[in-house]
């Protein structure tokens, strides 16, 4: 059987550490770019949300000095020079102008440059009487009627940015300038709350307003002689040097942003993103941390690294039994090939002895020379009658001893006592005892065969078989050689199943370690994950807040826009614990029987906002169908199929309904898209993948399809699609109907509420927020606070324990708030320890909200045995508004209630 050379193990390893390094590499990369692609149009909303607020404050203040060049007082002052009660009326009347507009300073200049009034001519440092002609925007508004600078003031050492007017006489001559000061500090008071680095630069890449103080008055790239003259002549920063900062561009990105590497100061490799400042020629810069990048481009290393090299450790197992059991199958023919060879020569030598022995009793003994065995033949008196040299060469026998007619039994006698007839040393009787039983072989006629084993190691083989007439003729065939064969034959067979054992056992244990770390990493993506979720589910419920703080117009476009993104990043994170859940094995079914009715509509009204705002039409056709599934994991597949057709669909319709197969319900979403080629429509469910034809902003990560084919096979329910090129596509699964119809229960009595009172519950109303995450307490206590809710305490269960402690001395029962808000990270056990912990001191039980995952059951259950709500993380504004208002309607009942019944009891 042919064999291919085998491949050192040195070269196989080599080679799957080569492939495996180079899977984990392209995948690395290339989430490292997906990543930073969206790292970089993130932080470019950012800048330019940033930069749009620095505008707005500066074209807030642009108008005022345009008015006040109208004023003839002003004016005046400016053609002929004011006496000190005119002077003392100026500064008085800029002092009003500026407290009206909140500004720094308001100056009033002469056609020489020198300061006639000022708001701040009641201050130590009073701007009236300096003579600020060097300044550029006094030169500017002498020429061209207007001027604008920014730098730090050379009377109050504050800096600021100036805006100057010309003032014209009645001839329309300049004859001097209004000049206000904007400070723009409280600004970097605001950027100080993102952690990024946010900072100004000039037109000469001065940093001058900044986040972080150490950034201010550092250069952006080198100043020119010029420029440094300039700086120098306008004392623009003052006294402030001007240290450079060292960077390097190591990736240029889409919309003007790079990937840095700071050397001075040492921050390594960041995202620079930049936006011009119009009318300013200033740009706005935002440093942005690459860390969340690069672990996204580790973890996906990893999962591809590992993925490869359990897929090589396979193909290696594969490989290794193929070629053992190549090896034993050669084995074995090999020795059925060389036990054939020697027994085919055996019949022939015997064959050739009995024929041999015929001819010699018959007087021909010369015939016996040519066989390789030794023989010899004796007549039925048991005397010699032929012999070969080969026996006498196998018995080293003395020359001239074998003769014609000599007793067998002299002969046996002559080598029993070399030691020559069995093994050891035998004492008389012994050996008697083996020569009688050998003469009664020769005596009784029958033939046999045996080996025996001399005492230096030769094995002979002897065969004796009676002769026609009387007399017997016995062989000795020397087959050493071959039982040395057959010896290391089974040592060969002993050392390969050793060794198939052994690498049996070492891929058993490689194949445990492998799958040891696949869950381990499962594990460790979703805490990580769920980590990354909890600033994230924060930044949603900030960004929710912001749109309802700008005003229309592009401010509420990017805060919109913001919104997405992060709502897109989230579904990304979710969807990648979906999978960690999935391939650890820890989500769980629960099967019930449920009409799919309420779930269609649930879906069809909760994505059908979502279509509309795409410009399409959502159609659900009413279903009467029960069927036997997870309702949350089911919801989760069709939600899946909606949002992708709402995703890929430009315009028309799409629909939502079911068609009954026999025995199953298939419930199908078809949708005018583009299509799917053929060719890609089993691709489209493998992780990311995705098609290139929907919406620019909402194209997802190519990871839903992934997980609803995770999702059928885990509850067992076909999943397909039907697709043509320009017509759509039409997604199903099939689900198996229920064998009976769940008892519908009947609907609760909800109080009615005008919709102006919808928020009557929450406005006074006390909550605490306690989450384990500072930003999420803040955010949903900022939620709160919005709908008219004070929140006394927005902290973890440690900050909740110490405000106990605090104020339980002057506890009254007008301070225990009337609703919870519980988050955690943890089990169900340390919520409700809490939960006892702080009703026990307050003597009152407050309504509960729990927050945490849907897939929990064990916070879903124990919201349910205490009568809590619950919210999935993460929160929705308007799904925690709905559930805050009931449970305090819920709560308000039972106080009413309560009363009512302390009310009748004398009476009764």
């Amino acid at each position: 059987m042919p064999l291919h050379r085998p491949i050192h193990p040195i070269w196989t390893l080599f080679a799957v550490l080569l492939t495996t390094a180079g899977a984990a590499t392209l995948a690395g990369r290339w989430m490292l770019q997906h990543s930073l692609a969206e790292e970089n149009l993130l932080a470019h909303r950012q800048v330019s949300l940033y930069a749009q607020a620095l505008a707005q404050r500066i074209d807030r203040y642009r108008a005022l000095p345009d008015v006040l060049a109208l004023d003839s007082e002003l004016r005046a002052a400016l053609v002929s020079p004011p006496t000190a009660q005119e002077v003392l009326q100026l500064n008085q009347k800029l002092e009003r102008a500026n407290g009206a507009s909140q500004a720094s300073t308001l100056t009033l200049i002469n056609q020489t440059g020198i300061a006639v009034a000022a708001s701040n001519w009641q201050t130590p440092h009073s701007n009236v009487g300096e003579n600020y002609s060097f300044r550029p925007y006094v030169q500017e508004a002498l020429q061209e009627d207007k001027g604008s600078f920014y730098g730090i003031g050379v009377t109050t050492g504050e800096a600021g940015y100036f805006l100057s007017r010309g003032i014209h006489d009645a001839g329309d001559r300049i004859v001097g300038l209004i000049v206000i000061k904007i400070a723009l500090q409280e600004l970097e008071r605001e950027w100080i709350q993102t952690p990024d680095t946010v900072f100004a630069t000039d037109a000469n890449g001065v940093v001058f307003l900044a986040s972080d103080p150490a950034w201010r008055y550092r250069l952006l790239y080198p100043l020119s002689p010029s420029a440094q003259q300039a700086i120098g002549r306008t004392q623009q920063y003052g006294s402030e040097t001007l240290h450079p900062l060292q960077m390097r561009t190591m990736q240029t990105l889409d919309q003007g942003g790079e990937l840095v590497h700071w050397q001075t100061p040492a921050l390594g490799d960041k995202l620079l993103q930049a936006v011009d400042l119009p009318e300013t020629r200033w740009q706005l810069h935002i440093i942005h941390d690459v860390n969340s990048s690069r672990a996204a481009a580790w973890w996906a290393a990893s999962a591809a690294g590992g993925a490869w090299l359990a897929l090589a450790l396979l193909v290696l197992y594969v490989r290794q039994r193929q070629r053992l059991s190549a090896l034993r199958q050669r084995s074995r023919e090999e020795l059925e090939a060389l036990l054939q060879q020697h027994a085919q020569e055996l019949r022939t030598a015997q064959d050739g002895i009995v024929a041999a022995a015929k001819q010699a009793d018959a007087g021909k003994s010369q015939s016996l020379e040519h066989l390789p065995q030794g023989v010899i033949v004796v007549d039925a008196a048991l005397n010699l009658v032929a012999w070969n040299s080969r026996y006498r060469e196998l018995f080293r026998l003395p020359a001239g001893m074998l003769k014609v007619g000599m007793p067998v039994e002299e002969l046996y006698r002559f080598n029993a006592r070399r030691g020559l007839l069995g093994r050891g040393q035998q004492s008389g009787s012994e050996l008697d005892d083996a020569i009688e039983r050998r003469m009664q072989y020769l005596r009784s006629g029958v033939p046999h065969a045996r080996e025996s084993e001399k005492a230096d190691g030769t094995v002979l083989e002897i065969r004796g078989n009676p002769l026609p007439g009387g007399g017997f003729v016995t062989s000795y065939a020397d087959i050493t050689s071959y039982k040395n064969a057959a010896r290391e034959l089974r040592s060969l067979a002993d050392a390969l199943e050793k060794r198939i054992a052994d690498r049996t056992q070492d891929l058993a244990e490689a194949k445990r370690e492998a799958e040891q770390a696949n869950r381990s990493k499962s594990k460790f993506v979703a805490a990580a994950v769920h980590d990354l979720l909890q600033p994230l589910n924060a930044a949603r419920v900030f960004a929710s807040l912001l749109r309802q703080h700008v005003p229309d117009g592009p401010a509420l476009k990017i805060a919109s826009q913001v919104e997405g993104a992060l709502a897109a990043q989230d579904d990304i994170l979710g969807s990648l614990l979906d999978l960690s859940r999935m391939e650890s094995g820890q989500l769980e079914v629960h099967w019930a029987d449920f009409a799919l009715q309420p779930l269609l509509q649930q879906l069809g009204n909760n994505l059908g906002v979502i279509a509309q705002e795409h410009g399409l039409e959502l159609h659900v056709v009413a279903s009467q169908a029960t069927v036997h599934s997870d309702p949350v994991l089911l919801r989760r597949i069709v939600q899946n199929f909606v949002s992708n057709a709402i995703r890929y669909t430009r315009r028309g319709k799409i629909v939502l309904g079911c068609r009954r197969s026999g025995a199953h319900v298939r419930i199908e979403v078809h949708d005018q898209g583009p299509g799917i080629p053929e060719s890609l429509q089993t691709e489209i469910f493998e992780e990311f993948r995705r098609l290139e034809t929907g919406h620019q902003h909402d194209r997802g990560a190519g990871l839903g399809l992934s997980i609803v084919q995770r999702l059928g096979r885990l509850l067992g329910h076909e999943i397909g699609l039907r697709s043509e090129l320009g017509r759509g596509s039409m997604f199903w699964v099939s689900v198996p109907l229920a064998q009976v119809a769940p008892r519908m229960a009947p609907a609760p009595h909800m109080p009615q509420h005008n919709a102006p009172q919808q928020d009557a519950p929450l406005q006074g109303a006390s909550a605490w927020c306690i989450d384990e995450s500072a930003e999420a307490s803040t955010a949903l206590a900022a939620l709160l606070q919005r709908w008219g809710c004070s929140v006394p305490l927005a902290g973890n269960a440690q900050a909740a324990l110490a405000a106990l402690a605090a104020a339980a001395p002057q506890q009254t029962p007008q301070q225990v708030p009337q609703l919870l808000l519980l988050g955690t990270h943890a089990a169900a056990a340390p919520v409700q320890d809490l939960y006892l912990q702080l009703c026990q001191a307050w003597g009152q039980r407050p309504q509960a909200i729990l927050v945490g995952d849907e897939h929990d059951a064990a916070l879903r259950r124990l919201a349910a045995d205490r009568g809590w709500g619950f919210l999935r993380s993460p929160v929705r504004p308007a799904a925690l508004r709905a559930l805050a208002s009931q449970m305090l309607l819920r709560r308000g009942d039972a106080s009413n209630t309560s009363e009512s019944g302390e009310s009748e009891a004398p009476a009764q």
